[in-house]
This record gives C-alpha cells, sequence and structure tokens, in this order.
C-alpha cells in the first residue's frame, strides 16, 4: 500500500482561512494521516489473519484480495462542506466525527455468501466497535449497485495514547466488484453524466451478474458436498 502525504505549505493555498501557523498546519495533516492510515493497516491485518485461519481450517480462503485507500485533505474537505460543516479544515474534530470514510478498504470476496461470513468474524472481534451497517446486497441501490458496507471504529495505539478511529470497509463478491469498477469508470469518462438507455443497461447486466453470483455458489456448494469438504462451513 503507498499513500500521498499532504503538505502544509502546498495546502496552505487551498485553505488560507486555517487560523495556526503552517508548523500547527503540518501537525494536524501529519495528525490525520498517520490515525487513519493506522487503522486502514489494523483492519487490513484484521481481514488477512481471518482468511488465512479460514484457509487452515476449511482448505477455502474466502477473500480473493483487498484494496484500501485513504481520502486526500481535499476530498476531505470538500465533503466536510457538503455535509455542512462550518469551516471544516478549523473543525477537525468534528470532521472526523461526521465523515466516516476517510479510511477505505475494500473486501473482494469469492461469491456472495463470503461476505457476511467474513464481516460477521470481523465484527465478533471484541476490540471492534461496529458503528453502521448499509446492505446493498439484499436491497441494492437503484443502479443496480451490490456490496455490504460496514463502518466500524478500531482502535490505534499511538506513544501516549489509544484512539478508535472508523474505517469504512465495503464487502463485494468478485462479480459486485467488476461491475462497480466498470460503472464508476464509466461515470468518471462521461463526468458523471449516462443517457438512460446506458442506465437501463447497466442495471440490467448488474441482475445478470448477480444471477451468475448465485449460480456459481450453488455450483461450489455441489462440488464441495460431492467431495465432503469442510462440510462445517
Amino acid at each position: 500500500m503507498s499513500y500521498k502525504y499532504f503538505h502544509a505549505d502546498r495546502l496552505r493555498e487551498r485553505v488560507p482561512q486555517f487560523r495556526g501557523t503552517d508548523e500547527e498546519l503540518q501537525e494536524a495533516i501529519d495528525d490525520l494521516n498517520l490515525l487513519y492510515l493506522s487503522a486502514i493497516r489494523e483492519v487490513d491485518i484484521k481481514l488477512q489473519i481471518l482468511s488465512d485461519d479460514f484457509d487452515m481450517k476449511h482448505s477455502y480462503m474466502p477473500i480473493h484480495h483487498i484494496q484500501s485507500r485513504l481520502k486526500s485533505v481535499e476530498s476531505i474537505m470538500e465533503k466536510a462542506t457538503r455535509y455542512g460543516i462550518e469551516d471544516p479544515i478549523n473543525n477537525l474534530d468534528v470532521v472526523r466525527r461526521e465523515i466516516l470514510d476517510i479510511a477505505g478498504v475494500r473486501v473482494v470476496c469469492n461469491y456472495e455468501e463470503d461476505l457476511h461470513t467474513m464481516s460477521g468474524l470481523l465484527l465478533a472481534q471484541e476490540d471492534i466497535e461496529l458503528i453502521r451497517v448499509k446492505d446493498y446486497c439484499n436491497n441494492p441501490k437503484e443502479s443496480g449497485y451490490r456490496s455490504l458496507h460496514v463502518v466500524v471504529a478500531v482502535p490505534v495505539y499511538l506513544v501516549n495514547r489509544k484512539k478508535m478511529v472508523p474505517v469504512e470497509i465495503q464487502f463485494r463478491s468478485i462479480a459486485m466488484d467488476a461491475w462497480a469498477s466498470l460503472e464508476h469508470e464509466l461515470r468518471y469518462k462521461n463526468k458523471g453524466e449516462l443517457s438512460q438507455d446506458i442506465v437501463d443497461t447497466l442495471k440490467e447486466s448488474a441482475e445478470l451478474l448477480h444471477t451468475v453470483d448465485e449460480r456459481l455458489s450453488k455450483i461450489r456448494h455441489k462440488v464441495l458436498n460431492d467431495e465432503n469438504k469442510y462440510s462445517n462451513y
């Protein structure tokens, strides 16, 4: 994982309203980056360990891959403004409380059923605090988007303090992730605007991929039952 760090001398032009010195601005940015990057690492390690242990016990690794991202300071300020937070650069405590997706982790699993298995195992850990769940698997968005969004708070231990830091985790199957990634690319290239015909086709494609997801899951269970593997899964 690699992350871009933002420096006060570059940011000062964009947030001239910051009332402190450049050194104080730099310290605030560094603190924000450290907290959320550390939280991402905590979640990533927990999920990797769970997947490895699952593989040892059941000869099956449910996680296909994990991706992470940390919002830039500019993106955080833009979103805070949209949320109606006044003077966000001088009210970072409010920003941290209200913006829950500064740190993001995407967990791509092999099958849709693995999403709830892995999220359940993570939430069962006693140092994880659940903030909210949005289930777009059983209740997809109008666009056809499917995913399981779980926001948790994880402990970050620093030299002289402990902070509970929110992380948004998106659990997707491979099929869900393929559709979401391509749909995002199409919208990005067309500045967010798509014709109704394309929107309808994308929604239909999402439904088809969901059907494929379900069929592959049934095939998987048939094969596993025939081979009598990890029947307690």
